[in-house]
């Protein structure tokens, strides 16, 4: 089996390209190492680490229910989680586990793509990724990496533009 061929992989490149991003499933590239820092992408990439989409997925607690929340963030810079709280409605921005992000996206952390999901995630796409003419996402495993644009984002998961950070 090709890394390509891999489930995670299979599943964000269908994704992509139902979604009419045939660039960006094409693009998709599998990497010799695990990417699962911003910084390892960009050098893997060779981009600026602003240019990477880091997806973030975070539990969003209102009262005792905690919904999925995926933050687009440059890798430039960190999402607050009081900002993201304000954003989203909720009492409360927390962490998520390893199992939560599984349940809710079918990726591993270091992996999360921002599609290919069982089912639509809220989304926040960071601002600060519109000064890059192309940006770099996960694309459903810690290996693999797609090109985009930060208006390809936005369209592809539906996300609300917004500043993420302090």
């Amino acid at each position: 089996m090709s890394a390509l061929d891999h489930p995670g992989i299979r599943k964000v490149s269908a994704a992509l390209a139902e979604a009419g991003h045939h660039d960006a499933a094409n693009g998709i590239r599998v990497l010799a190492d695990a990417v699962r820092t911003a910084a390892a992408a960009a050098e893997a990439v060779g981009v600026p680490v602003g240019a990477i989409a880091n997806s973030l997925v975070f539990a969003a607690v209102r009262g005792d229910e905690a919904t999925p929340l995926l933050v687009l963030t440059s890798g430039a810079h960190r999402a607050d989680t009081a900002t993201l709280a304000a954003l989203a409605g909720a009492d409360r921005i927390e962490r998520a586990t390893p199992d939560f992000v599984r349940q809710h996206t079918g990726q591993v952390i270091g992996g999360v793509s921002p599609v290919g999901h069982p089912a639509p995630i809220r989304t926040f796409v960071d601002v600060a990724l519109e000064q890059y003419d192309v940006v770099w996402a996960a694309a459903g495993h810690p290996h693999a990496v797609y090109p985009t644009t930060y208006a390809g984002l936005v369209e592809l998961t539906g996300g609300t533009p917004a500043e993420v950070a302090r």
